[in-house]
């Protein structure tokens, strides 16, 4: 034991530089499927963990007048009811805009289903009449705090003050601003105080069943039931959806990235360790003759080479733990996942270095076990460099780049297996970036919505109008509309007119050109299951409405399930007047600039909004594209030393016999790099090509199955992709240049050890 241990310490000093390298490559792989795990998981967590918490409700009821709870807890599958709860709209005034609310009265004692979670301060006290509760993400997105003031202003134009008592969780609805409006509860007696209109409020009924898969239908036995008070309804189903999708693609994304790089890195360890099994043959040869058995030399090259993934394993778990950690705002980070990708990380670890580890146990135990690279005929590469009269060192590298196979095939596909992904990683920035340069081909064509606040339509459209960097002003209204069939809601927005409709992104099909026409998301076509071309029945508050949809858009919002069409195609009481109007802007005018000066125009009357690009949101890949792009470049660095150590290895006796030949040191330096570039090259380039190929596919489907559809990738540019393979190739030899050089210059032969 003691005996092996020197031996693998001794070993481990001469190659300290690959050893580290080989510590870090799978430290990164493990930080990144660890925080892939935790962002897919908590793509649902955030549902799971507050359903749990709250004892939520699976089915949410808007309605006109107060229902009747007792038949509502009457359905078959309807085990309890929250509410119902009167629910008023407002808006929350700020410095630096204007927000949409929602005023829900609430008992001081929380309910028994669906009561929010208070994770600061208190509940709702009669002691504190003008004392609310704020929903968290809300809070966050408008810095409010304990103790902050709340001015809200009700329809009727009057102003009060609210002051924050407390922060609550809930499952009720989705994440503040992906789900508008925002919630904040209130005592009943406050709210009769904010709106004493009956008729400017609703009802909000929640209820749990017995059985999650009976949703679709208790929901249509509820409309039925309530007839033309339903308003709108909607599932847990939303709700879960509503609050997954970020982390989702961003774990996606990590997780695509860390399989992959744990395949290279696996190829990178087998390649290493096959590489020092070669360069140890004498070594091994003479445990042997000293009477190790195969078990034991198995379990020395076992340990060493395991060892260092080993550790790389412990090193990325507290990373990839600490930045979960922190996505999750500081929540508790799941341990099962986590003990999972370790173990299952150490096992395929262990696999890659057992193959080499055990052709390693079969040396035969003689002193001068032969080390020579296999011997044969020249390959075709390097015929055709003699066909063409290349310099004598560019046909000798030639000969060697392939005079082992196994080596030469994994170094290849161990570097253009972090090329792919590398390629993809560029796809996905080039659809970031296009979605910041042309918001129009995600539906953002109109960069501003103006609302009329203390104006009228008519007047808010003048001042729009009369701004210079203002090129087109559509009308438009947002609806919830209830589909039969499946007994929930849909948002159907209506902007433009079907003769000048708006300029939706169509990526399928065609944009409307008459009344009675929709486009719609991907994620409302899956949902209604119904294709281009099919009639659609819908009920926007209690009026029929039919339409045929024409085509399918680019829908970032509400996972694409939104109905689109012109403000024509819906009855005149939810469109006139307008609801907003959405302010489209000549090429290269501020958003921010042309909103201050509509502000200045109106005397602060209009409400404008600033529509946020999803691309936004998601500037977090950006970052970890970066760092990824890091840990492949650690792989491809991994397999290259590898490569280069074998060669130099195999020309060891070469070098001497080259140089009496008459080759310079310039000249045998270049046949040794000329061995390992023709592998980078290769692997580089074909990489590069399979990447291409695949990125616009892989990210099409991604944005199909979110809901969002397929037509949003754009893959890297030529420029890019040249840089890209130019960067790589250029790295790849100046590394493999350096140890090149070093034994080029040597005096005495290099011998294998």
């Amino acid at each position: 034991m003691r005996a092996g241990a020197r031996w693998i310490k001794a070993d481990l000093r001469a190659r300290r530089g690959q050893a580290v390298l080989t510590v870090l490559t799978i430290a990164g792989i493990v930080a990144a499927l660890i925080t892939a795990a935790t962002l897919l998981e908590d793509g649902t967590n955030p549902w799971r963990g507050l359903f749990a918490q709250t004892n939520g409700a699976h089915l949410w009821v808007h309605t006109k007048d107060r229902p009747q709870v007792v038949a509502l807890k009457g359905i078959d599958g309807v085990t309890q009811a929250s509410g119902p709860y009167r629910t008023a709209p407002v808006t929350v005034l700020q410095e630096r805009g204007k927000a949409p609310a929602a005023l829900r009265a609430m008992p001081v004692a929380p309910p028994e289903v669906a009561r929010p979670v208070v994770a600061d301060g208190g509940w709702l006290n009669p002691a504190q009449p003008d004392g609310v509760v704020v929903e968290s993400s809300f809070a966050r997105a408008l810095g409010l705090r304990l103790g902050s003031a709340v001015t809200v202003t009700a329809l009727s134009g009057a102003r009060h003050v609210l002051y924050v008592r407390g922060l609550a969780d809930t499952a009720d609805q989705g994440f503040y601003p992906e789900w508008t409006p925002g919630l904040i509860w209130v005592l009943p007696e406050k709210l009769d105080r904010v709106e004493p209109e009956l008729g400017r409020s609703e009802w909000v009924t929640g209820l749990r069943l017995d059985d999650v898969e009976a949703t679709q239908f208790v929901s249509q036995r509820v409309v039925v039931m309530l007839d033309e008070e339903v308003q709108r309804v909607y599932t847990w189903r939303e709700v879960r959806a509503a609050m997954e999708l970020d982390n989702r693609l961003l774990g996606t994304l990590l997780a695509l990235f860390g399989i992959v790089g744990l395949v290279a890195a696996a190829l990178a360890l087998a390649n290493a360790a096959g590489g020092r099994v070669l360069s140890q043959l004498r070594d091994l040869a003479t445990l042997k003759s000293m009477g190790f058995t195969r078990g034991q030399v198995a379990g020395l090259l076992l340990v060493e080479h395991g060892a260092l993934g080993l550790l790389g394993i412990a090193l990325g778990v507290l990373p990839g733990w600490l930045v979960a950690w922190l996505v999750l705002d500081r929540g508790s980070v799941a341990l099962v996942p986590l003990l999972v990708i370790a173990a299952g990380t150490a096992l395929v670890v262990l696999v890659a270095v057992g193959v080499p580890a055990w052709r390693g146990s079969r040396t035969p135990p003689i002193p001068a076990a032969p080390s020579t690279p296999p011997r044969g005929r020249l390959s075709r590469l390097a015929r055709l460099a003699l066909l063409v009269r290349l310099p004598p060192a560019l046909v000798l590298g030639a000969r060697d780049a392939f005079s082992r196979r196994v080596p030469a095939f994994l170094t290849t596909f161990g570097l253009a297996v972090p090329m792919m992904m590398i390629t993809i990683g560029l796809g996905v920035w080039a659809t970031l970036d296009n979605f910041l340069a042309h918001p129009e081909q995600v539906g953002q064509h109109a960069q501003l919505l103006a609302r009329p606040g203390k104006l009228t339509p008519e007047e808010a459209k003048a001042i729009a109008q009369r701004d210079p960097a203002v090129q087109q002003v559509y009308p438009g209204a947002e609806v919830d509309a209830l589909v039969p069939g499946e007994a929930r809601s849909i948002r159907v927005r209506a902007i433009g007119g079907s003769a000048s409709p708006y300029p939706f992104p169509v990526v399928e099909g065609r944009m409307y050109a008459d009344r009675g026409e929709a486009v719609a998301g991907q994620g409302l076509l899956d949902l209604l299951k119904v294709k281009i071309g099919d009639r659609v029945w819908l009920s926007v508050g209690g009026t029929p409405l039919i339409v045929r949809i024409v085509g399918r858009t680019v829908e970032p919002d509400l996972d694409g399930q939104v109905l689109s069409l012109g403000v024509d195609s819906l009855a005149a009481k939810d469109v006139v007047p307008p609801e907003f109007w959405g302010l489209a802007l000549k090429q290269g005018a501020d958003p921010a600039e042309v909103r201050d000066r509509l502000l200045v125009a109106s005397g602060e009357g209009l409400e404008i909004q600033r529509v946020v690009n999803p691309a936004e949101r998601l500037a977090v890949i950006r970052v970890v594209i970066v760092a990824l792009v890091g840990v492949l470049a650690l792989i491809g660095l991994a397999n290259l030393l590898t490569a280069s150590a074998l060669g130099l290895r195999d020309h060891a006796h070469d070098l001497a016999v080259l140089k009496a030949m008459g080759l310079t040191p310039r000249q045998v330096m270049a046949t040794l790099v000329t061995g390992t570039g023709l592998l980078v090259v290769l692997g580089v380039v074909v990489g590069t090509a399979v990447g291409s190929f695949v990125v616009r596919g892989l990210i099409d489907l991604q944005g199909h199955t979110s809901g969002v559809g397929a037509g949003i990738a754009r893959p890297p540019s030529t420029l890019m992709l040249v840089v890209a393979v130019l960067v790589a190739v250029g790295a790849a030899l100046a590394v493999a240049l350096i140890p090149a050089r070093k034994a080029a210059r040597a005096q005495v032969p290099i011998t294998a050890r």
